[in-house]
């Protein structure tokens, strides 16, 4: 068989093959999105309380008004991210479905 032959050659086998994702891609795909959802659901709602928690887990105090200043800013860091991997899903959604819709298909005589 002549390797230059194009037609034997499996289509999916060059540059434009779908890459296999390996297992740290995925755990890192999934912490992604679980990390920033983990912690909007886990901090506290009280800036108060939220110092008390640093104090806690750090030894530093921290005022009334840092504290709530640091939640809303956690806040908006999370929010961003989630909304960050929104887009990025959306995005590559979009470029899968260009991509399938580009592929020639096979034609029958």
């Amino acid at each position: 068989m002549n390797s230059s032959c194009r037609c034997q050659r499996d289509p999916r086998t060059g540059p434009e093959a779908p890459q296999k994702k390996s297992w740290l891609r995925h755990v890192r795909g999934g912490a992604d999105w679980i990390l920033p959802g983990a912690m909007l659901a886990l901090m506290p709602k009280c800036p108060i309380c939220l110092a008390a928690y640093v104090a806690l887990a750090t030894g530093f105090t921290m005022s009334g008004s840092s504290a709530h200043m640091l939640m809303r800013t956690l806040t908006v860091l999370c929010l961003g991210t989630l909304a960050l991997c929104a887009v990025r899903r959306v995005v590559s959604c979009a470029q899968n479905k260009q991509t399938l819709n580009q592929q020639p298909t096979p034609s029958h005589p």
